[in-house]
């Protein structure tokens, strides 16, 4: 299931598989092994309603979940532009020597940070963080020597303005990994597929009401996959686009 949720396109063909072989195993199979009087269908109708309601509150609890996650991918995305930006400015206070070896570190570590948020590839990824890890470990020994050898309160801002530029990328990496439980996605697509069940037990006789029995599953599988596709920083389509980064990126190419 892990692996459906990370790729929405997938994962919305399966469901629509799943939650229509729901909606027949009930209009075929249930209909015929227990048939359902007029006498019981007003109760089956009360349970009928709670159940989609439930799965209507999961759902949208659930998209809930997803968009915050975006929101915090794209606020770390700025933070991280932020810190980045700042550091390279405040690299002119560490010294002539220092400050150019700085700035050049500082202007690939940016471009491994753009590559990060536009890679899809798994080897690629490995490649980048390893890339990232050894340049953080590079900037930081920059300016803890500086710092060593002129322990003043300018160095200490060039300091600071280093440490923020390596919490921004741990914040964003955690941010990245921070996905909805497996465990939620399975008791959605139970209720989901309970639901489905239910619609086709209930349909009636004409062929007209049988095939809007399969809107259910349509229309749940939908919000089911874009629920993944937010929710899923590189296998969707309603990605992170680092514009703070690029933006940055360009205007650093305008500075002496």
């Amino acid at each position: 299931m892990a692996m459906l949720v990370h790729h929405p396109a997938v994962l919305f063909v399966a469901l629509i598989v799943l939650f229509g072989v729901a909606a027949a195993l009930g209009a075929v199979f249930l209909q015929r092994a227990f048939p359902l009087s007029d006498d019981a269908r007003e109760n089956y109708n009360v349970v009928q309603g709670a159940t989609l309601t439930l799965l209507a509150l999961l759902i949208g609890f659930t998209l809930s979940m997803a968009v915050s996650r975006y929101d915090q991918r794209k606020n770390y995305e700025e933070e991280e532009a932020n810190a980045i930006g700042t550091e390279y400015v405040r690299a002119d206070l560490i010294g002539e020597a220092e400050a150019p070896r700085i700035k050049a570190l500082l202007a690939q570590y940016l471009q491994l940070r753009i590559d990060y948020y536009k890679t899809r590839n798994a080897h690629e990824l490995d490649v980048i963080n390893n890339k990232t890890t050894g340049l953080e470990a590079q900037l930081w020994e920059n300016v803890r020597g500086a710092a060593l050898a002129r322990p003043t309160p300018i160095t200490a801002l060039a300091v600071s303005g280093m440490n923020d530029v390596l919490n921004t990328q741990g914040y964003t990496q955690a941010a990245w990994l921070n996905r909805i439980p497996v465990s939620a996605w399975g008791l959605m697509m139970a209720i989901a597929f309970v639901s489905n069940l239910m619609q086709g037990y209930g349909a009636r006789g004409t062929t007209g009401r049988r095939v809007l029995m399969f809107v259910l599953p349509v229309t749940v599988a939908l919000s089911l996959s874009l629920i993944a596709d937010i929710d899923s920083p590189r296998g969707g389509m309603i990605r992170v686009v680092p514009v703070n980064l690029i933006s940055l990126q360009q205007s650093l190419g305008q500075l002496p």
